[in-house]
């Protein structure tokens, strides 16, 4: 505290838009913390968002509500650090990086700079190592790999946190760095509950920023989080998992950012920087050659159901796939990643390939043969087949309730082949065939 005391202070604020506040300063950087202090005494942080000669504007991590134009600035000459220690883990902390939920005292802790640049493209190794989520239409259809950045893309109504916490505490991953923006108190309780009742919030850090708190802060969660995950996965050769929700609202208040600082916009009032925003966070994600890993998962939401926003469109060029969740389930076909070509048949079995083919293309079948029905067309012997596939495919693997591993998974699989078809039915390898159709299934479970 002596130290900032000693720094020089500036008073008479310029102007004070929504939560950005500007005064006149020299020798000023961007992205530098400050100190606001109100005339009533209360204090807040501050962050440097813009710079115009010698006009700075700040981002008032309290927000700009009863701040007074007789404020007082004092820049503190460093940029944005959180704490890192042993101690974050099971710990909760808001946009300012304060812990929020009533632990230790940190402040003794060492600090980190967030938002550092991203890792030396020469110290990533290709991406080998599948993470094991138990969801069955991500580890059978569209694997989840070490090093990968995919987004959730859903719309709202859908249980798109359900999903991102199911995986957050079923994932063989090391630690677990979740990030919430603009979350409603019901939904970040639910994550908080979720990760204590099934075990995992002792290797759990979370950085949350409610839809109550100061839009600013909800801006340093991705980097905070990132940055934590980063020195996990590169000083502690952890296996890192960072799970953000939801980035249309990081984008949303980037937008809002945008236009208290007077910027142009350009596509749906979104700022011309999303993209470079968005690759900026995404690209942290890395298997580190002689370290950790950093994998991100995050919720993308799709106003209207329309991919073609601003947000998911620029998200789509960034990460690796994506999955598509709707109705309840993750959507077979809309869903890709990118990746899975590196851990299929490699890291799991080797029918892993012809079973997902398979299984897609009899699904792709059954909803032909829904169409026909529905249209009161004639329906063939293989049309029952594909309708009685269709109906078990999803009881058994479409619902995100379900967890199984990957082998259980692979097995239920062919059980389920076995149930509608015969062998010659599956046009796989026959060496595969041979090995894995289970046998006893009789003819009369096929009817």
């Amino acid at each position: 505290m002596n130290q900032i005391q000693n720094l020089t202070r500036h008073t008479r604020l310029l102007e004070i838009v929504g939560d950005t506040v500007r005064v006149r300063a020299k020798g000023r950087a961007f992205g530098e913390m400050a100190s606001v202090e109100n005339t009533d005494g209360e204090t807040s942080l501050a962050k440097v968002v813009d710079l115009d000669r010698d006009i700075v504007s700040l981002q008032v991590f309290a927000g700009g509500k009863g701040l007074s134009t007789g404020a007082t600035v004092t820049f503190l000459g460093r940029s944005l650090d959180v704490v890192y220690s042993p101690n974050i883990l099971g710990r909760i902390f808001r946009g300012s990086g304060e812990p929020i939920d009533g632990g230790p005292d940190l402040t003794t802790d060492p600090r980190i700079p967030v938002a550092g640049p991203t890792v030396n493209p020469a110290m990533r190794v290709m991406p080998s190592h599948m993470i094991e989520t138990r969801v069955p239409m991500i580890d059978l259809f569209n694997c989840l790999v070490e090093s990968q950045k995919i987004p959730i893309f859903s719309v709202a109504g859908e249980p798109y946190n359900e999903l991102l916490a199911r995986i957050g505490f079923q994932a063989n991953a090391d630690v677990l760095v979740f990030g919430g923006m603009g979350l409603i108190f019901d939904d970040y309780h639910f994550f908080r509950t979720s990760f204590e009742t099934h075990g995992v919030f002792h290797r759990t850090v979370m950085f949350v920023n409610q839809a109550s708190d100061p839009l600013v802060e909800r801006l340093m969660i991705p980097d905070m989080a990132l940055a934590v995950a980063e020195k996990m996965a590169v000083d502690e050769n952890k296996r890192v998992l960072v799970l953000l929700t939801d980035m249309t609202a990081y984008a949303d208040a980037m937008k809002e950012l945008g236009v208290a600082q007077e910027r142009i916009p350009a596509v749906r009032g979104y700022m011309g920087d999303l993209y470079t925003q968005f690759a900026q966070r995404y690209e942290k994600a890395c298997d580190f050659k002689g370290a950790g890993s950093l994998t991100i998962l995050t919720v993308t939401t799709m106003p209207g159901d329309d991919v073609t926003h601003p947000v998911p469109d620029n998200t789509g060029y960034i990460t690796e796939g994506q999955f598509y969740l709707h109705d309840g389930i993750i959507d077979p076909f809309g869903s890709l990643s990118r990746l899975k070509q590196h851990v299929v048949g490699k890291a799991t079995r080797e029918d892993h390939s012809q079973i997902m083919n398979t299984m897609i293309r009899f699904y792709s079948g059954a909803v032909e043969a829904q169409k026909k029905q529905a249209m009161a067309f004639e329906l063939s012997p293989l049309d029952h087949k594909l309708l009685k596939f269709g109906k078990l495919f999803k009881e058994r693997f479409m619902d995100i309730s379900v967890s199984l591993g990957v082998i259980d998974a692979l097995d239920l699989c062919w059980q389920t082949l076995a149930e509608c078809f015969t062998p010659e039915e599956l046009l796989m390898k026959k060496n595969l065939v041979d090995k894995y159709f289970p046998q006893q299934v009789s003819a009369t479970n096929r009817e």
